[in-house]
Protein backbone atom coordinates (compact mmCIF):
# COMPACT_ATOMS: atom_id res chain seq x y z
CA UNK A 1 0.00 0.00 0.00
CA UNK A 2 1.52 3.50 -0.76
CA UNK A 3 0.59 5.85 2.22
CA UNK A 4 -0.77 9.33 2.52
CA UNK A 5 2.92 10.17 4.05
CA UNK A 6 3.98 10.65 0.47
CA UNK A 7 2.48 13.79 0.86
CA UNK A 8 4.83 15.35 2.93
CA UNK A 9 8.23 14.54 1.11
CA UNK A 10 10.00 16.90 -0.76
CA UNK A 11 12.63 15.73 -3.41
CA UNK A 12 15.87 16.33 -1.67
CA UNK A 13 17.85 17.54 -4.09
CA UNK A 14 15.16 17.75 -6.83
CA UNK A 15 15.39 21.53 -7.09
CA UNK A 16 17.27 24.91 -6.03
CA UNK A 17 16.47 27.10 -3.74
CA UNK A 18 14.67 29.18 -7.53
CA UNK A 19 12.40 26.32 -8.76
CA UNK A 20 15.40 25.15 -11.67
CA UNK A 21 15.64 21.63 -11.40
CA UNK A 22 19.06 19.71 -10.24
CA UNK A 23 21.33 17.57 -11.52
CA UNK A 24 20.89 14.52 -12.16
CA UNK A 25 17.29 13.74 -10.63
CA UNK A 26 17.05 10.20 -10.12
CA UNK A 27 13.66 8.00 -10.65
CA UNK A 28 11.64 7.31 -7.70
CA UNK A 29 9.50 4.73 -7.75
CA UNK A 30 7.77 5.28 -4.77
CA UNK A 31 6.25 8.41 -5.92
CA UNK A 32 2.45 7.88 -7.30
CA UNK A 33 1.79 7.65 -11.33
CA UNK A 34 -0.80 10.52 -11.90
CA UNK A 35 -3.50 10.29 -14.62
CA UNK A 36 -5.63 13.35 -15.72
CA UNK A 37 -8.91 12.52 -17.57
CA UNK A 38 -10.42 15.53 -19.01
CA UNK A 39 -13.89 14.97 -20.84
CA UNK A 40 -14.99 17.76 -23.10
CA UNK A 41 -18.08 19.28 -22.74
CA UNK A 42 -19.55 16.36 -20.10
CA UNK A 43 -22.40 18.44 -17.94
CA UNK A 44 -22.96 17.81 -14.22
CA UNK A 45 -25.17 14.82 -14.24
CA UNK A 46 -23.40 13.26 -17.21
CA UNK A 47 -21.64 10.67 -14.89
CA UNK A 48 -23.54 7.40 -13.70
CA UNK A 49 -21.93 8.44 -10.07
CA UNK A 50 -23.39 11.94 -10.14
CA UNK A 51 -26.84 10.90 -11.19
CA UNK A 52 -26.84 10.76 -14.51
CA UNK A 53 -29.14 7.83 -16.79
CA UNK A 54 -25.72 7.15 -19.51
CA UNK A 55 -23.91 4.09 -18.86
CA UNK A 56 -20.16 5.11 -17.13
CA UNK A 57 -18.87 2.06 -14.85
CA UNK A 58 -15.72 2.57 -15.32
CA UNK A 59 -15.56 6.38 -13.81
CA UNK A 60 -18.47 4.75 -11.70
CA UNK A 61 -15.66 2.74 -10.50
CA UNK A 62 -13.32 5.29 -9.64
CA UNK A 63 -16.02 7.62 -7.98
CA UNK A 64 -16.35 4.49 -5.81
CA UNK A 65 -12.68 4.08 -4.81
CA UNK A 66 -12.57 8.00 -4.37
CA UNK A 67 -13.89 11.24 -3.48
CA UNK A 68 -16.73 12.83 -5.83
CA UNK A 69 -16.82 16.66 -5.24
CA UNK A 70 -20.14 18.24 -5.77
CA UNK A 71 -19.25 22.07 -5.74
CA UNK A 72 -16.22 22.35 -8.20
CA UNK A 73 -15.95 24.85 -10.84
CA UNK A 74 -14.41 25.14 -14.09
CA UNK A 75 -14.38 28.12 -16.93
CA UNK A 76 -17.51 28.43 -19.06
CA UNK A 77 -15.65 27.21 -22.17
CA UNK A 78 -12.70 24.89 -22.44
CA UNK A 79 -9.17 26.36 -22.97
CA UNK A 80 -9.46 28.96 -20.25
CA UNK A 81 -10.18 25.66 -17.94
CA UNK A 82 -6.97 23.62 -19.25
CA UNK A 83 -4.64 26.61 -18.32
CA UNK A 84 -5.79 26.99 -15.20
CA UNK A 85 -5.99 23.03 -15.26
CA UNK A 86 -2.15 22.87 -16.55
CA UNK A 87 -1.22 25.38 -13.97
CA UNK A 88 -2.88 25.95 -11.11
CA UNK A 89 -3.26 29.77 -12.50
CA UNK A 90 -6.47 32.33 -13.67
CA UNK A 91 -6.87 31.98 -17.03
CA UNK A 92 -6.35 35.92 -17.32
CA UNK A 93 -3.07 35.67 -15.83
CA UNK A 94 -2.11 32.62 -18.00
CA UNK A 95 -2.92 34.42 -21.28
CA UNK A 96 -6.46 32.74 -21.86
CA UNK A 97 -8.68 35.68 -20.71
CA UNK A 98 -10.22 34.83 -24.11
CA UNK A 99 -10.06 31.70 -26.08
CA UNK A 100 -9.42 32.16 -30.22
CA UNK A 101 -12.50 31.20 -31.22
CA UNK A 102 -14.34 33.42 -28.88
CA UNK A 103 -12.15 36.43 -28.74
CA UNK A 104 -13.08 39.90 -29.87
CA UNK A 105 -10.06 41.43 -32.18
CA UNK A 106 -9.81 44.51 -30.06
CA UNK A 107 -8.38 42.04 -26.95
CA UNK A 108 -6.12 40.04 -29.03
CA UNK A 109 -2.43 40.33 -27.82
CA UNK A 110 -3.15 42.41 -24.77
CA UNK A 111 -1.89 41.41 -21.59
CA UNK A 112 -3.87 37.99 -20.40
CA UNK A 113 -5.54 37.86 -23.85
CA UNK A 114 -2.91 36.13 -25.74
CA UNK A 115 -5.20 33.57 -26.06
CA UNK A 116 -2.51 31.25 -25.50
CA UNK A 117 -0.98 29.76 -22.78
CA UNK A 118 1.83 32.31 -22.04
CA UNK A 119 5.12 32.24 -20.84
CA UNK A 120 4.68 33.62 -17.53
CA UNK A 121 3.46 30.27 -16.17
CA UNK A 122 4.36 27.29 -15.38
CA UNK A 123 2.80 23.79 -15.88
CA UNK A 124 2.38 21.17 -13.95
CA UNK A 125 4.48 18.60 -16.74
CA UNK A 126 7.29 20.99 -16.11
CA UNK A 127 7.24 21.04 -12.24
CA UNK A 128 6.69 17.11 -12.00
CA UNK A 129 9.33 16.91 -14.61
CA UNK A 130 11.52 18.70 -13.06
CA UNK A 131 11.44 16.44 -10.25
CA UNK A 132 11.93 13.72 -12.08
CA UNK A 133 8.77 12.29 -13.80
CA UNK A 134 8.37 11.11 -17.13
CA UNK A 135 5.36 13.67 -18.34
CA UNK A 136 3.19 12.29 -21.61
CA UNK A 137 -0.04 13.80 -23.30
CA UNK A 138 -2.39 12.70 -25.22
CA UNK A 139 -5.90 14.35 -26.88
CA UNK A 140 -6.64 17.81 -26.76
CA UNK A 141 -4.55 20.20 -26.31
CA UNK A 142 -6.18 24.03 -27.30
CA UNK A 143 -3.92 25.98 -25.56
CA UNK A 144 -1.83 26.70 -28.52
CA UNK A 145 -0.32 26.04 -31.97
CA UNK A 146 3.36 27.25 -32.41
CA UNK A 147 6.05 25.03 -31.53
CA UNK A 148 7.01 27.45 -28.40
CA UNK A 149 3.23 26.94 -26.67
CA UNK A 150 2.46 22.99 -28.07
CA UNK A 151 2.79 20.44 -25.21
CA UNK A 152 6.52 19.23 -25.87
CA UNK A 153 7.67 23.08 -25.06
CA UNK A 154 5.81 23.23 -21.94
CA UNK A 155 7.05 20.09 -19.42
CA UNK A 156 5.94 17.48 -21.46
CA UNK A 157 8.43 14.53 -23.02
CA UNK A 158 5.89 13.24 -25.45
CA UNK A 159 2.64 14.25 -26.79
CA UNK A 160 0.16 13.55 -29.21
CA UNK A 161 -1.92 17.14 -29.32
CA UNK A 162 -5.17 18.55 -31.17
CA UNK A 163 -4.33 22.30 -31.19
CA UNK A 164 -8.29 23.55 -31.92
CA UNK A 165 -11.12 22.93 -30.04
CA UNK A 166 -12.69 19.92 -31.97
CA UNK A 167 -12.41 17.90 -34.68
CA UNK A 168 -14.07 14.46 -36.42
CA UNK A 169 -14.04 11.36 -34.29
CA UNK A 170 -13.16 8.88 -37.13
CA UNK A 171 -10.73 10.55 -39.56
CA UNK A 172 -8.60 13.11 -40.32
CA UNK A 173 -10.75 15.95 -40.94
CA UNK A 174 -11.28 19.42 -39.13
CA UNK A 175 -14.46 20.79 -37.93
CA UNK A 176 -14.93 22.81 -41.29
CA UNK A 177 -17.05 25.31 -39.86
CA UNK A 178 -13.84 26.80 -37.71
CA UNK A 179 -10.82 25.15 -38.91
CA UNK A 180 -9.18 24.35 -42.85
CA UNK A 181 -7.61 21.56 -41.62
CA UNK A 182 -7.39 19.20 -38.26
CA UNK A 183 -3.81 19.97 -36.48
CA UNK A 184 -2.40 16.97 -34.76
CA UNK A 185 0.87 16.96 -33.94
CA UNK A 186 3.21 14.43 -32.16
CA UNK A 187 6.34 15.55 -30.36
CA UNK A 188 6.00 18.95 -31.55
CA UNK A 189 5.69 17.25 -35.21
CA UNK A 190 2.66 16.89 -38.04
CA UNK A 191 1.23 13.75 -36.71
CA UNK A 192 0.29 10.84 -38.90
CA UNK A 193 -2.88 9.15 -38.12
CA UNK A 194 -4.45 5.93 -39.24
CA UNK A 195 -6.74 5.49 -42.05
CA UNK A 196 -9.55 4.82 -39.66
CA UNK A 197 -9.84 5.53 -36.08
CA UNK A 198 -12.20 6.47 -33.19
CA UNK A 199 -10.99 9.45 -31.24
CA UNK A 200 -11.26 8.37 -27.86
CA UNK A 201 -9.87 4.74 -28.66
CA UNK A 202 -6.77 6.69 -30.56
CA UNK A 203 -6.07 8.85 -27.38
CA UNK A 204 -5.77 6.01 -25.40
CA UNK A 205 -3.86 3.76 -27.63
CA UNK A 206 -1.45 6.97 -27.41
CA UNK A 207 -0.96 7.20 -23.98
CA UNK A 208 -0.81 3.12 -23.33
CA UNK A 209 2.09 3.70 -26.05
CA UNK A 210 3.77 6.34 -24.23
CA UNK A 211 3.68 4.75 -20.83
CA UNK A 212 4.77 1.39 -21.74
CA UNK A 213 7.93 2.96 -23.69
CA UNK A 214 8.63 4.86 -20.68
CA UNK A 215 8.47 1.39 -17.87
CA UNK A 216 12.04 1.01 -18.39
CA UNK A 217 12.84 3.98 -16.43
CA UNK A 218 12.03 3.56 -12.72
CA UNK A 219 10.21 7.09 -13.06
CA UNK A 220 6.63 7.63 -12.14
CA UNK A 221 4.59 9.02 -14.48
CA UNK A 222 2.00 12.17 -15.04
CA UNK A 223 -0.40 10.91 -17.92
CA UNK A 224 -2.84 13.49 -19.00
CA UNK A 225 -5.46 12.52 -21.10
CA UNK A 226 -7.74 14.80 -23.30
CA UNK A 227 -10.83 13.34 -24.88
CA UNK A 228 -12.90 15.66 -27.22
CA UNK A 229 -15.72 13.53 -26.13
CA UNK A 230 -18.38 14.94 -26.20
CA UNK A 231 -17.69 18.36 -28.41
CA UNK A 232 -19.58 18.33 -31.66
CA UNK A 233 -19.40 16.91 -34.09
CA UNK A 234 -21.07 14.66 -31.13
CA UNK A 235 -20.10 10.80 -33.01
CA UNK A 236 -20.37 7.53 -32.04
CA UNK A 237 -20.35 4.28 -33.73
CA UNK A 238 -23.88 2.41 -34.99
CA UNK A 239 -23.21 -0.51 -32.02
CA UNK A 240 -22.44 2.01 -28.93
CA UNK A 241 -25.72 4.58 -30.24
CA UNK A 242 -28.16 1.39 -30.47
CA UNK A 243 -27.74 1.19 -26.73
CA UNK A 244 -29.51 3.73 -25.84
CA UNK A 245 -32.48 3.26 -28.56
CA UNK A 246 -35.63 4.70 -27.49
CA UNK A 247 -34.19 6.14 -24.36
CA UNK A 248 -34.98 10.13 -24.53
CA UNK A 249 -38.26 9.92 -26.42
CA UNK A 250 -39.91 11.01 -23.74
CA UNK A 251 -37.78 14.47 -24.08
CA UNK A 252 -35.62 17.04 -22.63
CA UNK A 253 -38.13 18.11 -19.83
CA UNK A 254 -38.18 14.66 -18.22
CA UNK A 255 -34.45 13.73 -18.54
CA UNK A 256 -33.95 17.02 -16.58
CA UNK A 257 -36.17 16.38 -14.06
CA UNK A 258 -35.16 12.43 -13.48
CA UNK A 259 -31.54 13.47 -13.93
CA UNK A 260 -32.20 16.42 -10.76
CA UNK A 261 -33.69 13.04 -8.57
CA UNK A 262 -30.84 10.99 -9.95
CA UNK A 263 -28.51 13.75 -8.11
CA UNK A 264 -30.39 13.64 -4.77
CA UNK A 265 -30.21 10.15 -4.99
CA UNK A 266 -26.35 10.25 -5.43
CA UNK A 267 -25.53 12.96 -2.25
CA UNK A 268 -24.74 15.85 -5.02
CA UNK A 269 -27.70 17.83 -4.65
CA UNK A 270 -28.92 18.32 -1.86
CA UNK A 271 -32.31 17.01 -0.67
CA UNK A 272 -35.60 18.93 -1.82
CA UNK A 273 -33.34 21.29 -4.22
CA UNK A 274 -35.39 23.91 -6.89
CA UNK A 275 -34.59 24.20 -10.28
CA UNK A 276 -35.75 26.15 -13.27
CA UNK A 277 -36.83 25.35 -16.60
CA UNK A 278 -34.35 27.82 -19.04
CA UNK A 279 -35.90 29.78 -21.63
CA UNK A 280 -33.86 28.24 -24.38
CA UNK A 281 -35.63 25.12 -23.94
CA UNK A 282 -37.98 24.11 -26.55
CA UNK A 283 -41.62 22.99 -26.14
CA UNK A 284 -41.31 18.97 -26.84
CA UNK A 285 -45.05 18.48 -27.28
CA UNK A 286 -44.77 21.13 -30.00
CA UNK A 287 -41.91 19.57 -32.04
CA UNK A 288 -43.36 17.29 -35.10
CA UNK A 289 -42.43 13.58 -35.28
CA UNK A 290 -39.63 14.06 -37.62
CA UNK A 291 -38.36 16.74 -35.41
CA UNK A 292 -38.80 14.57 -32.72
CA UNK A 293 -36.74 11.76 -34.28
CA UNK A 294 -34.02 13.93 -35.09
CA UNK A 295 -33.57 15.26 -31.33
CA UNK A 296 -33.84 11.51 -29.77
CA UNK A 297 -31.31 10.65 -31.94
CA UNK A 298 -28.90 13.55 -31.38
CA UNK A 299 -29.36 12.71 -27.90
CA UNK A 300 -28.31 8.69 -28.08
CA UNK A 301 -25.56 9.51 -30.48
CA UNK A 302 -24.59 11.37 -27.42
CA UNK A 303 -25.11 8.95 -24.94
CA UNK A 304 -23.55 6.46 -27.01
CA UNK A 305 -20.43 9.03 -27.49
CA UNK A 306 -20.26 9.12 -23.82
CA UNK A 307 -19.98 5.01 -23.20
CA UNK A 308 -17.47 4.68 -25.63
CA UNK A 309 -15.06 7.15 -23.78
CA UNK A 310 -15.82 5.48 -20.59
CA UNK A 311 -14.99 1.85 -22.08
CA UNK A 312 -11.83 3.59 -22.74
CA UNK A 313 -11.21 4.62 -19.43
CA UNK A 314 -11.87 1.47 -18.83
CA UNK A 315 -9.51 0.09 -20.98
CA UNK A 316 -6.70 2.50 -19.54
CA UNK A 317 -7.31 0.92 -15.65
CA UNK A 318 -7.18 -2.19 -16.68
CA UNK A 319 -3.79 -2.00 -18.60
CA UNK A 320 -2.57 -0.14 -15.47
CA UNK A 321 -3.70 -3.44 -13.38
CA UNK A 322 -2.60 -5.72 -15.66
CA UNK A 323 1.21 -3.83 -15.25
CA UNK A 324 1.05 -3.50 -11.55
CA UNK A 325 0.76 0.66 -11.94
CA UNK A 326 -2.93 0.72 -10.99
CA UNK A 327 -2.56 0.85 -7.09
CA UNK A 328 0.20 3.63 -6.88
CA UNK A 329 -1.71 5.94 -9.48
CA UNK A 330 -3.53 9.24 -8.45
CA UNK A 331 -6.51 9.39 -10.84
CA UNK A 332 -8.29 12.67 -11.38
CA UNK A 333 -11.75 13.09 -13.56
CA UNK A 334 -12.84 16.22 -14.37
CA UNK A 335 -14.99 17.98 -17.58
CA UNK A 336 -13.21 21.40 -19.20
CA UNK A 337 -17.19 22.71 -18.61
CA UNK A 338 -20.71 22.18 -18.65
CA UNK A 339 -22.97 21.22 -22.22
CA UNK A 340 -22.67 22.31 -24.98
CA UNK A 341 -26.21 23.96 -26.83
CA UNK A 342 -24.67 25.10 -29.88
CA UNK A 343 -26.40 23.50 -32.89
CA UNK A 344 -25.70 25.39 -36.34
CA UNK A 345 -28.62 23.71 -37.90
CA UNK A 346 -30.98 25.85 -35.59
CA UNK A 347 -28.78 29.35 -36.01
CA UNK A 348 -30.03 29.43 -39.28
CA UNK A 349 -28.83 31.72 -42.45
CA UNK A 350 -25.38 30.86 -43.32
CA UNK A 351 -24.14 29.12 -40.82
CA UNK A 352 -26.88 25.85 -41.21
CA UNK A 353 -26.46 26.38 -44.88
CA UNK A 354 -22.29 26.47 -44.96
CA UNK A 355 -23.24 23.00 -42.67
CA UNK A 356 -25.61 21.35 -45.15
CA UNK A 357 -22.93 21.98 -47.77
CA UNK A 358 -20.36 20.19 -45.75
CA UNK A 359 -22.12 17.40 -44.13
CA UNK A 360 -24.23 15.07 -44.61
CA UNK A 361 -27.38 15.75 -41.87
CA UNK A 362 -29.86 13.00 -43.28
CA UNK A 363 -31.57 12.17 -39.90
CA UNK A 364 -30.00 8.61 -40.41
CA UNK A 365 -26.92 9.31 -40.60
CA UNK A 366 -26.67 11.31 -37.27
CA UNK A 367 -23.68 10.70 -35.39
CA UNK A 368 -21.88 8.74 -38.55
CA UNK A 369 -18.73 9.47 -40.49
CA UNK A 370 -19.44 12.64 -42.52
CA UNK A 371 -22.25 13.81 -40.21
CA UNK A 372 -22.49 16.87 -37.69
CA UNK A 373 -24.32 15.75 -35.11
CA UNK A 374 -25.09 18.58 -32.07
CA UNK A 375 -27.68 17.96 -29.29
CA UNK A 376 -28.47 21.66 -28.84
CA UNK A 377 -29.88 23.54 -26.13
CA UNK A 378 -32.70 21.39 -25.07
CA UNK A 379 -30.85 18.64 -24.32
CA UNK A 380 -27.27 21.04 -22.74
CA UNK A 381 -30.36 22.07 -20.00
CA UNK A 382 -30.68 18.58 -19.76
CA UNK A 383 -26.98 17.17 -19.49
CA UNK A 384 -26.53 20.00 -16.94
CA UNK A 385 -29.03 19.29 -14.70
CA UNK A 386 -30.12 20.48 -12.19
CA UNK A 387 -28.36 23.64 -12.66
CA UNK A 388 -29.01 26.37 -14.57
CA UNK A 389 -27.03 27.40 -17.79
CA UNK A 390 -24.64 25.44 -19.84
CA UNK A 391 -21.42 26.14 -21.44
CA UNK A 392 -20.03 29.03 -21.94
CA UNK A 393 -22.56 30.90 -19.32
CA UNK A 394 -21.67 31.87 -16.13
CA UNK A 395 -24.31 30.26 -14.22
CA UNK A 396 -24.09 26.68 -12.15
CA UNK A 397 -24.91 24.22 -15.17
CA UNK A 398 -21.80 26.18 -17.16
CA UNK A 399 -18.89 25.87 -14.46
CA UNK A 400 -19.90 23.56 -12.01
CA UNK A 401 -19.17 19.88 -13.44
CA UNK A 402 -18.28 16.52 -12.04
CA UNK A 403 -14.89 16.00 -10.53
CA UNK A 404 -13.43 12.61 -9.00
CA UNK A 405 -9.97 12.05 -7.32
CA UNK A 406 -9.13 8.12 -6.52
CA UNK A 407 -5.94 6.90 -5.50
CA UNK A 408 -6.46 3.19 -4.92
CA UNK A 409 -3.88 2.30 -2.84
CA UNK A 410 -3.80 5.30 -0.41
CA UNK A 411 -6.19 4.13 2.30
CA UNK A 412 -6.03 7.51 4.08
CA UNK A 413 -8.58 8.71 1.21
CA UNK A 414 -12.77 8.68 2.23
CA UNK A 415 -13.36 6.77 -0.93
CA UNK A 416 -17.66 6.60 -1.97
CA UNK A 417 -17.59 9.85 0.01
CA UNK A 418 -18.59 13.64 -1.53
CA UNK A 419 -16.52 16.63 -0.66
CA UNK A 420 -19.02 19.57 -0.91
CA UNK A 421 -16.83 22.49 -0.19
CA UNK A 422 -16.06 25.13 -2.84
CA UNK A 423 -13.25 23.74 -5.33
CA UNK A 424 -11.41 24.66 -8.36
CA UNK A 425 -9.64 24.33 -11.14
CA UNK A 426 -6.60 25.85 -10.07
CA UNK A 427 -6.72 23.57 -7.04
CA UNK A 428 -6.01 20.43 -8.94
CA UNK A 429 -2.44 21.30 -9.58
CA UNK A 430 -1.33 22.12 -6.15
CA UNK A 431 -2.73 18.77 -4.35
CA UNK A 432 -1.54 16.69 -7.37
CA UNK A 433 1.86 18.31 -6.44
CA UNK A 434 1.62 18.14 -2.66
CA UNK A 435 0.43 14.04 -3.01
CA UNK A 436 3.61 13.68 -5.18
CA UNK A 437 5.60 14.87 -2.66
CA UNK A 438 7.07 17.94 -4.80
CA UNK A 439 7.41 21.69 -4.04
CA UNK A 440 5.10 24.24 -6.11
CA UNK A 441 6.59 26.86 -7.31
CA UNK A 442 6.53 30.22 -5.18
CA UNK A 443 6.06 32.98 -8.10
CA UNK A 444 9.62 31.82 -9.15
CA UNK A 445 10.93 29.53 -11.66
CA UNK A 446 14.88 28.60 -13.41
CA UNK A 447 15.63 32.25 -12.13
CA UNK A 448 12.84 33.79 -13.42
CA UNK A 449 9.52 35.64 -11.57
CA UNK A 450 6.10 33.73 -13.25
CA UNK A 451 2.76 34.02 -11.82
CA UNK A 452 2.22 32.17 -8.41
CA UNK A 453 -0.50 29.31 -8.38
CA UNK A 454 -3.59 30.52 -6.69
CA UNK A 455 -4.99 27.36 -6.10
CA UNK A 456 -5.42 25.29 -2.64
CA UNK A 457 -4.53 21.89 -1.51
CA UNK A 458 -7.67 19.49 -1.65
CA UNK A 459 -5.66 17.31 0.47
CA UNK A 460 -7.57 17.55 3.64
CA UNK A 461 -10.99 17.30 1.38
CA UNK A 462 -9.75 13.91 0.23
CA UNK A 463 -9.08 12.68 3.97
CA UNK A 464 -12.17 14.21 5.42
CA UNK A 465 -10.51 16.42 7.74
CA UNK A 466 -12.58 19.25 6.07
CA UNK A 467 -15.59 19.84 3.37
CA UNK A 468 -13.48 22.49 1.94
CA UNK A 469 -10.37 24.05 1.62
CA UNK A 470 -11.46 27.92 0.71
CA UNK A 471 -11.95 30.32 3.41
CA UNK A 472 -15.90 31.40 3.73
CA UNK A 473 -14.57 34.84 3.31
CA UNK A 474 -12.04 35.10 0.98
CA UNK A 475 -13.81 36.55 -2.48
CA UNK A 476 -12.70 34.34 -5.58
CA UNK A 477 -13.62 36.03 -9.10
CA UNK A 478 -14.01 34.69 -12.51
CA UNK A 479 -14.73 36.29 -16.15
CA UNK A 480 -15.02 35.36 -19.65
CA UNK A 481 -16.37 36.48 -22.47
CA UNK A 482 -17.98 38.81 -19.88
CA UNK A 483 -19.94 36.56 -17.91
CA UNK A 484 -18.68 36.99 -14.59
CA UNK A 485 -18.47 35.41 -11.09
CA UNK A 486 -17.63 36.12 -7.62
CA UNK A 487 -17.79 33.44 -4.89
CA UNK A 488 -17.23 34.22 -1.83
CA UNK A 489 -18.40 31.14 1.11
CA UNK A 490 -21.80 30.14 0.04
CA UNK A 491 -22.70 33.25 -2.11
CA UNK A 492 -22.36 33.83 -5.79
CA UNK A 493 -22.72 36.82 -7.61
CA UNK A 494 -23.43 36.22 -11.24
CA UNK A 495 -24.13 38.06 -14.43
CA UNK A 496 -24.20 36.74 -17.83
CA UNK A 497 -24.41 38.96 -21.01
CA UNK A 498 -27.58 38.25 -23.46
CA UNK A 499 -28.08 35.92 -25.06
CA UNK A 500 -27.69 33.91 -21.53
CA UNK A 501 -28.84 36.89 -19.35
CA UNK A 502 -29.59 40.65 -19.01
CA UNK A 503 -26.16 41.71 -18.06
CA UNK A 504 -27.37 42.92 -14.47
CA UNK A 505 -25.59 41.24 -11.09
CA UNK A 506 -27.57 38.44 -9.61
CA UNK A 507 -27.20 37.17 -5.96
CA UNK A 508 -27.30 33.58 -5.12
CA UNK A 509 -26.80 31.34 -2.30
CA UNK A 510 -25.19 28.72 -3.74
CA UNK A 511 -25.66 26.02 -0.75
CA UNK A 512 -29.12 26.54 -0.32
CA UNK A 513 -29.96 27.16 -3.69
CA UNK A 514 -27.20 25.21 -6.63
CA UNK A 515 -30.27 25.95 -8.91
CA UNK A 516 -30.34 29.20 -8.73
CA UNK A 517 -33.74 29.77 -8.23
CA UNK A 518 -34.35 32.90 -6.05
CA UNK A 519 -31.81 36.00 -7.02
CA UNK A 520 -31.43 37.43 -3.35
CA UNK A 521 -29.98 40.42 -5.06
CA UNK A 522 -33.09 42.86 -3.69
CA UNK A 523 -33.44 40.71 -0.34
CA UNK A 524 -29.60 41.14 0.83
CA UNK A 525 -28.73 44.56 -0.80
CA UNK A 526 -25.36 45.01 1.09
CA UNK A 527 -23.97 41.53 0.51
CA UNK A 528 -24.94 42.66 -3.43
CA UNK A 529 -22.86 45.57 -3.13
CA UNK A 530 -19.61 44.77 -1.23
CA UNK A 531 -18.95 41.66 -3.63
CA UNK A 532 -20.12 44.18 -6.66
CA UNK A 533 -17.22 45.74 -4.78
CA UNK A 534 -14.99 42.79 -4.55
CA UNK A 535 -14.91 42.05 -8.39
CA UNK A 536 -14.46 45.05 -9.32
CA UNK A 537 -11.14 44.63 -7.31
CA UNK A 538 -10.58 41.72 -8.39
CA UNK A 539 -11.00 42.48 -12.08
CA UNK A 540 -8.48 45.09 -12.07
CA UNK A 541 -5.61 43.16 -10.18
CA UNK A 542 -6.06 39.97 -12.76
CA UNK A 543 -6.76 42.95 -15.68
CA UNK A 544 -9.89 41.75 -17.13
CA UNK A 545 -10.68 43.90 -20.00
CA UNK A 546 -15.00 44.98 -20.85
CA UNK A 547 -16.40 43.64 -23.36
CA UNK A 548 -17.15 45.62 -26.70
CA UNK A 549 -20.50 47.17 -27.51
CA UNK A 550 -23.23 44.44 -28.47
CA UNK A 551 -20.45 40.88 -28.21
CA UNK A 552 -22.05 37.82 -27.50
CA UNK A 553 -19.69 34.47 -27.64
CA UNK A 554 -21.82 32.87 -30.40
CA UNK A 555 -21.85 35.60 -32.79
CA UNK A 556 -17.63 36.07 -32.03
CA UNK A 557 -17.40 32.31 -33.23
CA UNK A 558 -19.52 33.50 -35.93
CA UNK A 559 -17.60 36.71 -37.16
CA UNK A 560 -13.83 34.97 -36.21
CA UNK A 561 -14.77 32.17 -38.70
CA UNK A 562 -15.72 34.46 -41.20
CA UNK A 563 -12.25 36.66 -40.95
CA UNK A 564 -10.44 34.02 -40.43
CA UNK A 565 -11.72 30.88 -42.68
CA UNK A 566 -14.69 32.08 -44.81
CA UNK A 567 -13.24 35.22 -46.17
CA UNK A 568 -9.79 33.37 -46.73
CA UNK A 569 -11.43 30.86 -49.26
CA UNK A 570 -13.40 32.72 -51.00
CA UNK A 571 -10.33 34.89 -51.71
CA UNK A 572 -8.72 31.26 -52.44
CA UNK A 573 -11.58 30.99 -55.36
CA UNK A 574 -11.24 34.78 -56.68
CA UNK A 575 -8.67 33.50 -59.58
CA UNK A 576 -11.18 30.62 -60.61
CA UNK A 577 -13.99 33.45 -60.38
CA UNK A 578 -11.98 35.90 -62.33
CA UNK A 579 -10.85 33.23 -65.06
CA UNK A 580 -14.72 32.26 -65.55
CA UNK A 581 -15.71 35.48 -66.16
CA UNK A 582 -13.12 36.55 -68.44
CA UNK A 583 -14.14 32.90 -69.98
CA UNK A 584 -17.82 33.64 -70.46
CA UNK A 585 -16.82 37.38 -71.77
CA UNK A 586 -14.37 35.94 -74.41
CA UNK A 587 -17.16 33.33 -75.28
CA UNK A 588 -20.00 36.52 -75.21
CA UNK A 589 -17.83 38.21 -77.55
CA UNK A 590 -17.06 35.43 -79.90
CA UNK A 591 -20.55 34.78 -80.72
CA UNK A 592 -21.36 38.84 -81.13
CA UNK A 593 -17.98 38.98 -83.47
CA UNK A 594 -19.35 35.60 -85.45
CA UNK A 595 -23.40 36.99 -85.56
CA UNK A 596 -21.96 40.25 -87.66
CA UNK A 597 -19.69 38.20 -90.24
Amino acid sequence: MILLGLTSLTLAGAQSSNGSPANPVEPDPSKPNIVILLADDWGFTDVGAFGGEMATPNLDALAANGVRFSNFHVAGSCSPTRAMLQTGVINHRAGLGNMPETIPPEHLGKPGYESHINDRVVTIAEQLGAAGYATYLSGKWHLGHTPETLPTARGYRRAFALSQSGADNFENKPNLLLYDEADWTEDGRRAVLPERFYSSTLIIDKMMGYIDEGRGSGRPFLASVNFIANHIPVQASDADVAAYDGRYDAGWDALRRSRREGAIRAGVMPEGMRFVRMDTTGDWARLTPEERAQRTGAMEVYGGMATAMDREVGRLVDHLKAIGEYERTIFVFLSDNGGEATDPMSAGGFTTFNTRMLYDQRVEQQGRRGSFTSIGAGWASSVSSPLRGYKFTASEGGLRVPLIIAWPGNPAFRTGSVAGGFAHVTDITPTLLSLAGVAPQQGEWRGRAVEPMIGRDLTPALTGQVEGVHPADAPFGYELSGNAVLFKGDWKLVKNLPPYGTGEWELYNIAQDPGEVTNLASAEPSIHAQMQADYNDWAKANGVLPMPEGYSAPKQIFDNALSNLLIPRLLALWPWVLALVAGIAGLVWWRRRRKRT
